[in-house]
């Protein structure tokens, strides 16, 4: 209903990788493009949702929501 109030997953996992920087070399990607998940709150790639999920220790759903 209100989503802008709704916690961004991609966000916290990012943060509990240890931020951009870190999240993007462990994934291979740019900081850019956390950046860009972080901003749509969702990784619609599978491969890379699974992975930062799993670094993060979060499910994967909440990283990749379906809609």
């Amino acid at each position: 209903m209100f989503p802008h109030l709704q916690e961004n997953a991609v966000k916290i996992a990012v943060q509990r990788i240890g931020g951009v920087t870190k999240a993007s070399n462990l994934l291979g990607v740019s900081n850019g493009a956390v950046h860009s998940w972080v901003k749509k709150r969702r990784v619609t790639n599978i491969d890379y949702a699974s992975k930062l999920a799993e670094l993060a220790r979060m499910r994967v759903e909440d990283i990749r929501p379906c809609r």
